[in-house]
């Protein structure tokens, strides 16, 4: 089994898996990044959003062994103190009800915030179509990724 090598929330990483294991296993249970979530392991749900040479991946359908020399982000790398935008937002708009989905949305919104600076609501709903809120947090999600895009066209966060 050797070792796979990437970047990991900017720093260089070296992990002994099984090249077929998710990198939502890996995070989760070998190195404790428990912030990314498992909701239903098909790739369907989006809990699992990490950022993959910047773009939103989901982490439980994508073997460990494809992120070999690429650069991973989870929501632990975002900030470490939640100081972008988009977190910055979320907690302003007071989005979370249960707050499970909540680092998937987050990750798939800074992904369109970094592509996307004055995104419409179809932008929105268009990149957030596969994350699903079982508490129903849709507009709420909205109004915080448009507060999250003024902030960020204001220069006030990242």
């Amino acid at each position: 089994m050797p070792a796979v090598k990437f970047t990991l929330n900017g720093k260089a990483q070296s992990v002994d898996a099984v090249s077929a294991m998710p990198l939502l296993w890996v995070l989760r249970d070998t190195l404790g990044l428990t912030g990314t979530k498992f909701g239903c392991g098909m790739a369907l749900c989006g809990a699992c959003t990490v950022h993959v040479n910047g773009q939103p991946m989901r982490s439980c359908v994508t073997p460990i062994s494809s992120v070999a020399g690429k650069s991973v982000t989870t929501i632990e790398g975002l900030s470490p103190d939640h100081s972008t935008a988009t977190q910055l937002a979320w907690i302003a708009e007071d989005v979370p009800q249960c707050g499970y989905c909540q680092s998937g949305q987050i990750m798939t919104a800074a992904a369109l915030l970094a592509k996307t600076k004055d995104p419409t609501d179809a932008d929105i709903d268009e990149a957030l179509r596969g994350n699903i809120c079982r508490c129903g947090a849709y507009d709420g999600i909205r109004k915080a990724i448009h507060r999250a895009a003024a902030m960020m066209r204001e220069g006030g966060a990242r």
